[in-house]
């Protein structure tokens, strides 16, 4: 481990994600650039970008690693409820920047975001390649739900879900998991804990144990570039 960060120049390779700073937890170099080959070099090594606009580029690589087996999600009494309701329809890769800039909206006495103009751009050249996903809940036409995220492999890392409707990105995360179940994926990356993720099932395992899997998981072939889910959550 290392008491201070790695600033990388345009081609500078990451530092091992064991020299990451405990204080803030899992900080582990700054600089860098948004490239399509450098986000993809990050994933495949459990680093993530995360910083706010103006600021240098900063990626983490935090020990423990918040994750979700995809056959561990939490369906809970009222959800199984709203899932037999069939009230949302779960779309895929039908409106990707929308379901970015929807997790991008401040929300409650939030007065910015992570999820600025920088990270789209980036995000949507992803989308473009078929490695960047989106799991949307529309509602009588209108989108009210979703998430996005990147997919190497049988992984998948989550990076943000919003909510304008009751449960609705809790239902696209529910198709999710079933789907990627399906498929064969052994994890998805909830990067940080939080309480909301953690009662859908998600939990904590050392970083040792999570680059162990990741390396597993990503040598796997990929799934189709546009995704079409043909499964859904037991309700």
């Amino acid at each position: 481990m290392q008491d201070k960060i790695v600033f990388l120049d345009m081609d500078t390779p990451f530092p091992p994600v064991e020299q990451a700073l405990r204080s803030p937890n899992g900080l582990l170099a700054a600089g860098g650039c948004l490239s399509v080959e450098r986000l993809l070099d990050a994933y495949r090594q459990g680093i993530f970008p995360w910083f706010n606009e103006g600021e240098p580029i900063l990626w983490w690589s935090p020990d423990p690693r918040m994750v979700l087996i995809p056959d561990e999600f939490k369906i809970s009494h009222s959800l199984r409820k709203t899932l037999r309701t069939r009230k949302f329809e779960i779309r895929t890769d039908s409106a990707f920047e929308e379901v970015m800039l929807a997790c991008a909206a401040p929300r409650g006495n939030q007065t910015g975001t992570w999820i600025h103009a920088d990270m789209i751009a980036a995000y949507i050249r992803l989308h473009h390649l078929g490695i960047a996903h989106s799991v949307e809940a529309w509602m009588n036409g209108n989108l009210v739900g979703g998430l996005y995220g990147i997919s190497i492999g049988r992984m998948f890392y989550g990076e943000s879900m919003f909510s304008r409707v009751t449960d609705a990105s809790k239902i696209a995360l529910a198709y999710l998991t079933a789907q990627l179940h399906n498929w064969g994926y052994g994890m998805i990356d909830c990067q940080m804990n939080t309480p909301h993720l953690a009662s859908l099932g998600a939990r904590e395992i050392p970083r040792s144990e999570f680059m162990l899997r990741l390396q597993e998981l990503i040598r796997c072939s990929d799934t189709l570039l546009k995704w079409k889910f043909e499964h859904e959550p037991v309700a």
